[in-house]
């Protein structure tokens, strides 16, 4: 059997549109070609390296739509360029870029907007992918109250869908996560939730 490899743009390319350095850019792709030899990687092979940051929990959810944040193209595989593009973004972006990135991927269905049904889905998979240890312990229904808290902040028109406007105007907001104050388990896990991202 053949494998076909793919080969990444040039290392200057990259470097022109990427925040990492050509030496940088060199590591990362060792890294990368380590663990994918082909130069792309699939979606169960993105989970199963995923899934290793967290042992205790069930990241495969997760992984699946950070999968499909990072094949941009929807050709079931992430390519070198687009792993270190979105990383790019993730690590070193400008606020206002890695705000767009997390839209993008609470926006599962690409459709331009979150519902409550898709950010549901999501804060589902982060308490999956944190497992049983996450502390405080966790509530029956703790997803629904963060998406609940989620929507009152964001959805400025309470039309039930947040645009990508309104999720940049309120996440920009100095006070984003200063109205869960009131409940420390709600701040908690929301702070929880902020650093998976």
């Amino acid at each position: 059997m053949t494998m076909v490899c793919h080969r990444p743009e040039g290392l200057e390319q990259l470097e022109a549109q990427t925040n990492f350095t050509k030496r940088e850019l060199q590591v990362l792709y060792r890294g990368f070609k380590n663990e994918c030899p082909s130069g792309v990687v699939n979606e169960e092979t993105f989970k199963q390296i995923y899934a290793q940051f967290f042992p205790h929990g069930d990241a495969s959810m997760y992984a699946h739509y950070l999968f499909h944040a990072f094949d941009t193209t929807q050709t079931g595989s992430v390519k070198f360029e687009d792993f270190v593009t979105a990383l790019s973004i993730l690590l070193r972006g400008t606020v206002h870029e890695k705000l767009r990135w997390t839209f993008n991927l609470y926006d599962i269905n690409k459709d331009g907007y979150i519902n409550k049904e898709e950010m549901m889905d999501i804060v589902k998979a982060i308490y999956d992918m944190m497992g049983k240890y996450t502390y405080p312990v966790l509530k029956e229904d703790t997803p629904r109250q963060h998406v609940d808290v989620f929507f009152q902040k964001m959805d400025k028109n309470k039309d039930g869908i947040v645009t990508l406007d309104e999720f940049l105007e309120s996440c920009q907001e100095v006070s984003f996560f200063d109205f869960a104050s009131e409940d420390d388990n709600i701040m908690r896990s929301l702070q929880l939730f902020q650093n998976v991202m």
